[in-house]
């Protein structure tokens, strides 16, 4: 039956999509699950309205997870997270108002995994804490997950506290109940001429499946749970541990995103660990208009990871163990990226590469994926040293064409090729990936989401990490 399932995702993979937004008065959700907000308190003249003409948005959801490995021998596993958020915006006052959101998570006791088990969930593992439940036996969780004092000039904008930052290193990522937030000050100007310019200090991070804020790179290391009380993010690079690096750490980013014309359009990022690393990423793409309203949009993508650590101790490999590595002690690294986009109307093709240099793993554990809108397919981790990937993408927005009201399809096809002499790096894999969006009102989505991973060990030595998974998510605004 699986086969069966494979064999129809992957013919029906080439008529996929450029992926529909739902949109209302209030919101607008896009496919990446972020959101815009269409409607927001005006300024008012008095402090006594502030609160009064403030604006809530409210959200009920659902996500489902199931994970099925081809070795019989390994668990299966599923999760279900069952909640929603709640939203408020003070209305403006000279300039000044407060955001504040919360959220929670339940999982239903018939559609979850037992405490002991909780360690083995894959994709699923978001929509709970691992560490509440195997240090307390508690399911569940609701967090403050926004809270920010923002100031709106005619010059930049400012937000101070708990936020969203979505840049090529920072992400919400926003798929699995709650966000990932950070905690600290981001300013973004507004007077720039074709250039929109950001800089932010985050003194902490709270990924998704934590209850608190934690460091913003240190792995707690140790066993369950303490293990998860820090930044334990699936990208995280283990032998940075607090033992080593403390609890303290900053990242200080800076981007650029400027448009030349129409057509061309570049972006600068910059991030910073003080004494652990830095990292510079240039990307530029150039539309091309063809005949019949097509156009052809050749992009790159050129990262250089810089080390400050000087460590006397392995930290290349993400994993623990550095094997084959060129310097196992040191961070530098580098990608580098090519896509080409064929695009019209309703339709997206895209076919990409990148190749990760044979010397470090790329550390970003803050839900911005490296080699994100080139060649990751989802939950794929393919930014390990001396990595190649291709991808095949295509899409079609079904909505748009005028043919199913609300629907839509993407899919991806992925050949990684990991290198096979690096024991700590995981074995080849072909990855089919489908996204099925179905708007049935202006308020109400459902989404499901297919991986099927062949991997493919040769005679590496390396576990057959051959998978197949499936999600299901339901959005309800109000």
């Amino acid at each position: 039956m699986k086969m069966f399932y494979k064999i129809v995702l992957a013919s029906f993979f080439l008529s996929n999509i450029l992926q529909a937004n739902m949109i209302n008065d209030k919101i607008t959700l896009k496919p990446s699950m972020q959101i815009a907000y269409n409607q927001v308190p005006s300024s008012v003249d008095s402090i006594d309205q502030i609160f009064s003409e403030g604006m809530l948005y409210g959200r009920l959801r659902s996500n489902i997870f199931l994970w099925e490995w081809d070795d019989p021998s390994k668990l299966d596993t599923k999760a279900m997270g069952i909640g929603g958020s709640l939203i408020y915006k003070t209305a403006p006052y000279k300039g000044w108002n407060t955001t504040i959101g919360v959220y929670t998570t339940q999982n239903p006791a018939w559609f979850r995994e037992d405490a002991q088990d909780v360690s083995s969930i894959k994709a699923g593992k978001d929509t709970l804490s691992r560490y509440r439940v195997t240090s307390s036996g508690k399911y569940g969780m609701s967090v403050l997950g926004q809270a920010y004092l923002q100031y709106n000039s005619p010059y930049f904008l400012m937000k101070l506290g708990r936020q969203m930052f979505e840049s090529l290193f920072t992400k919400s990522n926003d798929t699995k109940m709650i966000p990932n937030t950070f905690d600290g000050i981001t300013f973004t100007s507004k007077k720039v001429s074709k250039a929109k310019i950001r800089l932010a200090y985050f003194a902490k991070q709270k990924l998704r499946d934590h209850t608190t804020s934690h460091d913003i790179i240190a792995f707690a290391g140790g066993s369950s749970p303490d293990k998860w009380l820090e930044n334990d993010d699936a990208g995280v690079n283990k032998n940075l541990t607090v033992a080593r690096i403390g609890d303290s750490n900053k990242l200080i980013i800076f981007d650029m995103k400027n448009r030349f014309s129409k057509d061309l359009k570049y972006t600068l990022n910059y991030a910073l660990i003080p004494s652990v690393l830095s990292n510079f990423t240039f990307e530029g793409h150039y539309a091309i208009p063809l005949d019949m309203k097509w156009k052809i949009i050749p992009g790159f993508r050129f990262m250089q990871q810089f080390d400050h650590l000087g460590a006397d101790y392995g930290v290349a490999n993400l994993a623990t163990n550095q094997s084959n590595y060129t310097n196992p002690n040191s961070l530098d690294t580098n990608l580098l990226a090519f896509r080409v986009d064929l695009k019209k109307g309703a339709f997206l093709g895209r076919l990409g590469y990148s190749k990760i240099a044979d010397k470090a793993d790329i550390v970003t554990p803050w839900r911005g994926f490296p080699t994100g809108g080139f060649t990751r397919a989802m939950a794929q981790y393919n930014w390990y040293a001396n990595t190649k990937t291709y991808m095949l993408r295509a899409g079609y927005d079904f909505d748009k064409a005028g043919v199913v009201d609300g629907f839509s399809i993407m899919g991806r096809y992925a050949i990684q090729d990991f290198d096979d002499s690096k024991p700590g790096v995981q074995a080849d894999s072909n990855v089919i990936h489908v996204d099925m969006m179905q708007n049935f009102t202006n308020n109400l989505q459902g989404k499901i989401r297919i991986g099927l991973i062949d991997a493919d060990p040769k005679n590496s030595g390396k576990a057959d990490v051959s998978y197949d998974e499936y999600r299901f998510e339901l959005n309800y605004f109000f």
